[in-house]
């Protein structure tokens, strides 16, 4: 059930016998020219409604579209809150739903860069009484399937973004490399991220993504997650499975014993 169609009767009843959210956090950010800068935010807003359909018992908050990208701001449409932004957003939103009567916050997360935040706001939560936990659904569905696995702007959120609308896909784009450049010193190429290789050791050297790569997406290296490769079968099939996951553990965390406050 989703919060913004509910009325307080309606919230004060289901906290008359339950304490679960969900609350799906997204990000506007670059993902490579063949992919829309809501990725981050459609593939767990999906996931959410997917969720409701196996599992309508539990609340489910607003999406969060905003997240803590700092580095791809250089990419014309990004927005960051950064990261003390996203934790003030997020604690808000958590600590007023708490006076209310929610325990357990599952945090349905799109983004990597968002982790910061939530962490400290989970820290935050637990101190209250309640627990926080992040299900970040590519790592997890690399994990339930490793053929799945992926990074960003790759295969993985491509065929995430075919199940939600195939038509966001650029194709035209979708055959562009990372275009990744040395763009310290071809002594230190940069290798995942903003990392740097040096003797067989990475080193991370935090500047703007776009200083990187010209495209955006950047796979880790990851030779099996070309974008090309994404079909929206594999996306369907993934993100039903994400929901299943989700459900899942949102009825395990809800027999586990709240923390002591």
């Amino acid at each position: 059930m989703f919060l913004e169609k509910m009325n307080y009767l309606d919230v004060e009843q289901y906290l008359s016998r339950k304490d679960t959210v969900v609350i799906p956090v997204g990000s506007l950010e670059n993902h490579g020219k063949h992919m829309p800068l809501g990725t981050d935010t459609m593939i767990p807003h999906r996931i959410a409604e997917l969720l409701d359909e196996r599992f309508p018992d539990v609340v489910i908050a607003p999406t969060l579209p905003y997240g803590a990208t700092e580095d791809l701001r250089g990419f014309a449409g990004t927005i960051s809150l950064g990261v003390e932004g996203l934790r003030q957003v997020l604690q808000t939103i958590c600590d007023q739903l708490y006076e209310y009567g929610f325990r357990r916050f599952v945090i349905l997360n799109g983004h990597g860069g968002n982790n910061k935040s939530i962490e400290q706001v989970g820290l935050h939560m637990y101190e209250r009484g309640a627990y926080l936990a992040i299900v970040n659904w590519w790592l997890i569905a690399g994990q339930i399937r490793p053929e799945w696995k992926g990074g960003h702007g790759g295969a993985e959120e491509a065929a995430g973004v075919m199940a939600v609308d195939p038509g966001l896909i650029r194709q035209e784009y979708i055959t562009l490399g990372e275009c990744v450049r040395n763009d310290i010193s071809d002594e230190l190429p940069s290798t995942s991220w903003t990392s740097t290789e040096f003797k067989g050791g990475m080193v991370t050297i935090p500047r703007p993504i776009n200083r990187v790569t010209d495209n955006g997406w950047l796979a880790h290296g990851m030779g099996s997650d070309e974008p090309t490769k994404a079909t929206r079968e594999w996306g369907l099939e993934m993100l039903d499975a994400m929901a299943d996951y989700t459900r899942d553990f949102i009825q395990a965390l809800e027999r586990a014993p709240l923390p002591k406050d």
